[in-house]
């Protein structure tokens, strides 16, 4: 039994819907995989920095959050190669 026109016409609105919206779902879960990955690295790079730092004398630490964030970065971009 072949559908009519308009029966064509809904279902293959139904289909283009159906894509978009798991083209969407797909795109999302990938940008909040990358903010997860960043923030793994942040954690990471914090700590490194923050152990590295103890082999320093008491006066001579200093860790800024830009020290940890360009590391994070670093972390990232050799990860990502």
């Amino acid at each position: 039994m072949a559908l009519t026109a308009e029966q064509q016409a809904t279902l293959d609105a139904q289909n283009a819907n159906q894509l978009a919206l798991e083209t969407y779902r797909v795109t999302a879960q990938e940008a909040l995989e990358a903010k997860r990955a960043k923030i793994e690295a942040i954690r990471v790079a914090k700590e490194v920095l923050t152990e590295n730092n103890r082999s320093k004398p008491v006066d001579s630490r200093e860790l800024s959050s830009s020290d940890i964030t360009n590391f994070a970065g670093e972390l990232l971009a050799f990860i990502n190669k």
